[in-house]
């Protein structure tokens, strides 16, 4: 077991990014360090190691890196969340509100079998739409959600309150 340490010492922050006014979150400079990564993917593995999942679903790009490490660790299947057109096969999908418009994912609409027991998983909390809408897919599959983890949350946001009545959990949390 890797010694834990300060994760939050490994993420740079960029102001104005994308936009003037963002501070974004960038997760790439974790990634790269082999210890701190080690050490956020081991802890996210003892978070659920117990808790008998199924299947890791995770959105695309950032939640792949993490979602997919975690499927592998937890020895369970991982189960992709893509912008549309982009899964082979017959999907179920979910529109979902932005700041400015809509935005839609999709899930094989085999992915998940009914009563499975689901971890999603994502790089970022912020606003909690997009996560929201996986939950939603997930809901459409008859999936259980046995929780949803975040490398980092974004708490001023107050994303948290669209994932009310699931178990949420982030390493990193900005106040």
């Amino acid at each position: 077991m890797t010694k834990k340490i300060e994760l939050k010492k490994y993420i740079r922050s960029i102001p104005d990014f994308p936009k003037p006014g963002i501070l974004f979150r960038d997760i790439t400079t974790l990634l790269k360090d082999k210890k701190a990564f080690k050490s956020a993917v081991e802890s996210l593995v003892n978070k659920y190691k117990k808790k008998k999942i199924d299947k890791v679903v995770a959105v695309e790009a950032r939640g792949f890196i993490l979602g997919g490490v975690l499927a592998h660790k937890l020895g369970v299947g991982f189960v992709p969340v893509r912008k549309p057109g982009k899964l082979p096969w017959k999907t179920n999908s979910v529109t979902y509100a932005l700041e400015y418009g809509t935005d839609t994912l999709e899930m094989h609409h085999d992915a998940i079998n009914p009563g499975e027991r689901v971890l999603i998983v994502d790089d970022l909390l912020a606003t909690g739409g997009t996560v929201k809408a996986v939950t939603d897919l997930v809901k459409q599959l008859q999936g259980k959600i046995i929780g949803i983890a975040f490398l980092i949350e974004l708490t001023d946001l107050k994303g948290k309150d669209k994932l009310r009545g699931y178990p949420v959990y982030s390493l990193i949390k900005y106040y």
